[in-house]
């Protein structure tokens, strides 16, 4: 027996180790059961938890402006080619396609409200007959659309821009592009 073998009998048969005898027992079954323990990635951030439920309270606790950008839905591929973005927050005014779920289906309808606290939109053409005989919404993830057209303002063409620019140069595709702004200026030399 080697002394690896040999201290971990001794502390079993003591059960004075660090480990109880039943945290022992439990290790080594799990060993033989599932494997030797695979060493965990290491974590990137800190600051960042990659706990289940801190994760699940963090999403359902979170307020309006972060809950903004958790309802973002994929940009069809023509206004993916166009803008080279490929998802952005969802906005009343938006023209969708549900591609997923009960009432997937061709059919485009104009977003009615983007119901932040619900984390779900209402669609123009998406209605159900309540139990009294009255029409109402039903409330489609912002994920399981796909948006067809944008309702486009001053704020979200910046929007638009800043996130093509950014996917541009990670990308690579923007260096060596000079603009006439850039090639008026006066070289600096440090």
């Amino acid at each position: 027996m080697n002394s690896k073998a040999l201290s971990v009998e001794t502390q079993h048969s003591k059960c004075v180790a660090v480990k109880t005898c039943t945290e022992l027992r439990k290790s080594a079954i799990n060993a033989i059961i599932f494997g030797p323990a695979q060493p965990t990635k290491m974590k990137l951030n800190q600051f960042v938890s990659s706990s289940r439920r801190k994760n699940r309270k963090r999403h359902f606790q979170a307020p309006s402006h972060i809950r903004r950008r958790l309802m973002s839905a994929p940009l069809s591929k023509e206004l993916r080619q166009k803008y080279n973005v490929r998802s952005m927050p969802i906005r009343r005014d938006d023209e969708v396609q549900v591609i997923r779920g009960h009432y997937k289906g061709n059919q485009v309808g104009k977003v009615v409200q983007a119901y932040r606290k619900k984390f779900v939109v209402y669609v123009e053409k998406i209605q159900r007959e309540n139990a009294n005989g009255t029409n109402v919404y039903v409330g489609i993830h912002p994920s399981k659309v796909l948006i067809v057209k944008l309702k486009l303002d001053k704020d979200r063409k910046a929007i638009l821009e800043r996130r093509s620019k950014g996917r541009l140069a990670a990308l690579g595709k923007d260096k060596g592009k000079y603009t006439e702004e850039t090639a008026a200026q006066p070289m600096e030399t440090a």
